[in-house]
């Protein structure tokens, strides 16, 4: 036999092989389909993407997808199914089953963790809090984590929040003439971010003075890289090298930061120094308990907080900004409420916090319409009825906050910015506002981070008047949390009450 019928028998061979996988993966799809397709659903853009061109083509022209599968939810129930290539998203919008899959641990945090824990190839959140998968595991975490979110060690950072938030603004009083327009979404992202460097970290980042820091930068493109993993593709992707190379190197800086700040105080415990009981002694204890430590998760832990406790905050602080300066009334009630608990006080007591009601009101109806996380999912284990439609085991099952929040079966006029929603005597939203997740695995930073964001928009509140430069887009950018897309431009100037004026 020549050379020539040797290559032709080896393509011949190689194109049975290809049709072979060909059949046997349209098979597979053919397979999914039928299991699945009992369940309510827009059709499918193609047999083998399903409806990944759709979701792609969002993400292309910065659309939020979620409000996309608002409008499939409001056609087509509270059971939605979404087919991405091979694999199938259900998404439920229904409170009982929200209650059902959040508050019982018998549901596991969905293999979509994994990309966050692994990006682009190189460790990111690992077996941090957010990603851990195994329940027993992290409950083990939590449980050592506890301490450094106890009421008696949060009362002790209202020293450090009025420190840092003090430092805002005075960099906003440099601005402060009424025609100089700030992107307010930068300088609170930079406060932020000071405030836990230095609260869980014991670190000094200086980034609302240092515009050379690489921090900001580094954890925006590590966001944009979670919301490109989403296209499964885009690994393989040439255009994309060059960014994909960019995240890594900013995950590496982070991990790398995090290990110099854990040698650091691992010398000061060995030193007999005191430190403090913060984030960090925390994680370095569950350490101390493991049989084994891996280091690798001691970092894990230090990215998880150090992304988690940044980036959440600061968005939600700029949409209240947003909301605020489109809706004038609220503005000032809002102010009316500082000037009589807080007046003309330059530091904010704990006590303080708890008297601020119409502020409480005004950051949770916030988090209702832009929930920075806007949702979580997890995966079933067995067969499972949601309002009549069941839903088979080995599925992902998305359960989203911003979808239910805008949603006329549980919220009248969803869209309209309403403070008193949640107000002492309202009704509780039932099972359709989760903002930090609901049960076992809710955020354990919560309470941390609506404490630093009422120091902070008291502190704006009693000070400046702002209001919002014209030609600017309200739109929501998805970059991994949710986040207004130009940033909130704004033109503040000092107020010129009486109360606020003995600051100035």
């Amino acid at each position: 036999m020549g050379l020539w019928a040797l290559i032709g028998w080896a393509a011949l061979l190689l194109l049975a092989l290809i049709l072979i996988c060909f059949l046997l993966f349209s098979g597979y799809i053919h397979y999914i389909h039928m299991k699945y397709d009992h369940i309510p659903g827009p059709p499918r853009d193609s047999f083998f993407l399903g409806h990944s061109p759709t979701m792609l083509r969002l993400m292309k022209n910065n659309l939020l997808m979620y409000d996309h599968f608002l409008g499939w939810v409001q056609k087509y129930g509270p059971v939605v199914r979404i087919n991405g290539l091979h694999r199938v998203i259900i998404l439920v919008v229904s409170p009982e089953a929200v209650k059902e899959l959040l508050m019982s641990p018998k549901y596991s945090k969905d293999k979509f963790y994994d990309v966050i824990a692994n990006m682009f190839g190189v460790r990111f959140m690992g077996k941090g809090l957010v990603t851990d998968r195994d329940y027993d595991h992290w409950h083990k975490q939590r449980r050592i984590m506890d301490p450094a979110f106890s009421r008696t060690y949060l009362m002790g950072l209202m020293g450090p929040f009025n420190e840092k938030a003090e430092e805002l603004m005075e960099k906003l009083m440099e601005k402060a003439d009424g025609k100089c327009e700030i992107k307010m979404h930068d300088m609170l992202s930079r406060l932020t971010l000071d405030v836990i460097g230095k609260v869980a970290f014991g670190m000094e980042l200086n980034s609302l003075n240092d515009d050379l820091t690489p921090f900001p930068k580094a954890i925006s493109l590590v966001m944009k890289g979670i919301v490109e993993m989403r296209n499964p593709m885009v690994r393989y992707s040439l255009a994309k090298r060059g960014f994909i190379r960019k995240v890594q190197e900013s995950i590496r800086l982070l991990r790398q930061t995090g290990k110099e700040c854990i040698e650091r105080r691992q010398k000061q415990i060995q030193d007999g120094e005191d430190i403090p009981v913060d984030i960090l002694t925390q994680i370095l204890k569950g350490a101390a308990m493991e049989e084994e430590c891996d280091p690798e998760i001691l970092l894990d832990n230090f990215v998880t907080f150090f992304i988690a406790g940044q980036e959440t905050t600061a968005n939600q602080l700029s949409f209240v900004v947003m909301e605020l300066g489109r809706n004038p009334e609220i503005l000032e009630k809002a102010q009316a409420e500082i000037d009589e608990v807080i007046g003309s006080k330059r530091d904010i007591e704990y006590e303080d916090l708890g008297k601020l009601q119409y502020l409480s009101q005004v950051l949770k109806e916030t988090l209702r319409l832009y929930p920075t996380a806007p949702g979580t999912s997890r995966g079933l284990t067995e067969d499972m009825v949601i309002d009549g439609v069941k839903v088979p085991e080995n599925v992902t099952i998305m359960l989203n906050s911003y979808i239910m929040g805008r949603m006329e079966q549980y919220y009248s006029d969803p869209l309209t910015f309403n403070p008193d929603r949640f107000s002492p005597d309202a009704p509780k939203p039932y099972y359709s506002y989760f903002p930090f997740s609901l049960g076992p695995r809710s955020c354990i930073g919560q309470v941390f981070s609506q404490m630093e964001a009422k120091v902070v928009m008291a502190k704006l509140l009693q000070r400046y008047e702002f209001e919002l430069a014209e030609g600017q887009s309200f739109k929501i950018l998805d970059t991994g949390t949710l986040r207004p897309l130009d940033g909130v431009i704004c033109r503040l100037r000092p107020r010129t009450s009486k109360k606020a004026a003995t600051l100035q």
